[in-house]
């Protein structure tokens, strides 16, 4: 590790960080309806869309309308996405010529981008064409974000209102968010992506000649304004192949730092729109302190791991000094393929620009185990605030236990309902994550699939369905999951991961927005102190260890062993 790469490490988080604070607040004026700077541009724009679609944005709607709303959408988009990947072969805007995508294949990627998922069985410039990349592809990166910050408002909506049997209204929440936050924001990031070296064109191919005189077929596309999303949206799904390691769709130092600075930003930013929304930006910064810390921890262990390097490499006489630099780009290092890692997987992205396959084990370890936590490190476009005010709810109950008291969270008493509702929601990641990974381990079709046998062989199963589950979307790399059984069954871990998840999450703020707020006394639980971030951060990796550390012990854990001992399968 050098200072050079901490130095790198720092420059872009306190990038983040600078411009996470004024759009927080910017956000909480947008999912307030109030009065923004843009307003004057967007206003006829937004009045336009309601008129056009004819609904009232003011009328507001029950959690369960509410839940309905989303489900009913995100079924129309899937159907949609579905049907235009299947026709693609018959359909224009598709200079390429490619035939329409196999029925499991066109399940697991509609599923995929409707859930934020953005898993890739495929090789996106050798399979979906233009038509599909752009109308399909890059719309859902913008409708499934969106279907997470409006539900993270929901979330709020449940500690800063009182008494009340609304929670706002969906379409006005998905309107809002996509006009007046991700549409801006990618129109300014695209435009910054080009000025790095991304390509945006309609051209299929250019054809290019080699130093030996060959010719190379050298794809194409609308590179920059799908890379926008994909960053902003916590998407991830890369419109090459090798994804933010592509150099057509990460070019260079900048277009790196500027990829990590857009993954974080709306995610570090909804603390700030939290705490302003509740009318205390002390919670908010108490969430952001805590992902922070975690955060941070993955990125030193990570740099450390991999700056180490692999023992059995230095034993067989291999330079050692450069650390592990299998599966890396030169041209990033690894101080910023670190951050990479662990940035990615600590939001619901998936992007990468490094192999995951050829991290070492505890390097490996970290992002599998930071998407086994439920995506919540700042997590994905809304959906990690709302998962770690789970978090901050379970924690207020363990307080409670300690000093025998009822729990409450800014004033809002924690209950029996609540607390069942919040386990409910806890449980359905390692109910997918390890049941599909078991029934996989077992499975002569599946294990067919895998390149490497033993504990890393598990890993590569292990990492699939926790990514999937966890909507991330990133891979080891070292599974060939384009099968049938794959396709399916990762489909339906992310479907269990977005929606069974969200489900009793909304549930949860419903019975939360009926409660009348409590004012606060001498025995109330501050939780916005160094003690109740300090408890987060604990209720967070402790659940998270007895959750997977069976799992996590049988693969990468025993892995590393066996590699400072000189084994390898």
């Amino acid at each position: 590790m050098t200072f050079i790469g901490w130095l790198q490490i720092a420059a872009v988080l306190l990038a983040v960080l600078v411009a996470a604070r004024p759009l927080g607040l910017y956000m909480a004026k947008v999912f307030q309806s109030e009065r923004t700077l843009l307003s004057p541009v967007l206003a006829p724009l937004e009045r336009a869309v309601y008129a056009a679609a004819g609904f009232k944005p003011e009328r507001e709607q029950t959690w369960l309308s509410y839940t309905l709303a989303m489900l009913l959408f995100n079924a129309i988009g899937f159907l949609f996405l579905y049907v235009l990947m299947r026709l693609q072969g018959v359909l224009p805007g598709n200079p390429q010529g490619f035939a329409g995508v196999s029925p499991d294949l066109a399940f697991n990627t509609a599923v995929s981008f409707v859930t934020n998922t953005n898993w890739q069985s495929y090789a996106g410039e050798t399979t979906m064409s233009h038509l599909v990349q752009m109308t399909g592809l890059t719309v859902q990166n913008f409708l499934s974000a969106a279907t997470g910050m409006a539900l993270a408002c929901v979330a709020i909506r449940a500690f800063a209102r009182s008494g009340t049997t609304t929670v706002g209204n969906f379409w006005t929440d998905m309107v809002r968010a996509t006009l007046y936050v991700l549409l801006p924001l990618s129109i300014v990031v695209a435009v910054a992506f080009l000025l790095t070296g991304l390509p945006q064109t309609l051209a299929a191919s250019v054809d290019a000649t080699t130093l030996d005189g060959a010719k190379q077929t050298i794809a194409l596309g609308p590179v920059a304004t799908q890379e926008a999303i994909k960053q902003l949206g916590t998407n991830g799904g890369g419109f090459f192949n090798a994804n933010a390691a592509h150099p057509l769709e990460n070019p260079n130092a900048w277009s790196n730092m500027l990829s990590i600075w857009s993954m974080l930003l709306i995610a570090a930013a909804f603390p700030f729109t939290f705490g302003k929304m509740v009318g205390d930006v002390r919670q908010g910064r108490a969430l952001l302190i805590a992902m922070a810390v975690l955060l941070i921890s993955a990125v030193t262990i990570v740099y450390w791991a991999e700056t180490s390097g692999n023992p059995l490499l230095a034993t067989a006489g291999v330079e050692a000094t450069a650390g592990n630099m299998e599966g890396k780009e030169l041209r990033f290092g690894q101080a910023m393929s670190a951050l990479y890692v662990v940035v990615t997987t600590g939001l619901s992205c998936g992007a990468v620009n490094a192999m995951h396959d050829s991290l070492t084990p505890l390097g490996g370890l970290v992002p599998m185990f930071l998407i086994q936590l439920g995506e919540i490190l700042p997590g994905g476009v809304g959906s990690g605030l709302y998962g770690i005010l789970v978090m901050a709810i379970l924690t207020v109950f363990v307080a409670g236990l300690m000093v025998g008291r009822t729990p409450e969270y800014l004033g809002k008493k924690i209950e029996a309902r609540e607390m069942k509702l919040a386990m409910l929601a806890v449980l359905v990641l390692p109910l997918a994550i390890l049941v599909f990974t078991a029934i996989s381990a077992m499975l002569p079709a599946a294990l067919s699939s895998l390149n490497n046998a033993g504990p890393h062989g598990l890993s590569e199963l292990l990492y699939a369905y926790s990514s999937a589950a966890g909507n991330n979307g990133s891979a080891f790399a070292g599974l060939n999951a384009n099968t049938p059984w794959f396709n399916t069954t990762l489909g339906i871990a992310m479907l269990l991961g977005r929606f069974a998840y969200v489900v009793p999450v909304m549930a949860l703020a419903g019975s939360l927005m009926a409660k009348k707020k409590t004012s606060s006394s001498q025995g109330t639980f501050p939780t916005h102190g160094l003690l109740f971030i300090g408890l987060l951060v604990g209720v967070i990796l402790i659940l998270g260890g007895l959750q997977y550390f069976p799992a996590l012990a049988l693969g990468p854990i025993v892995e590393h062993f066996l590699m400072h001992a000189g084994q390898t399968f």
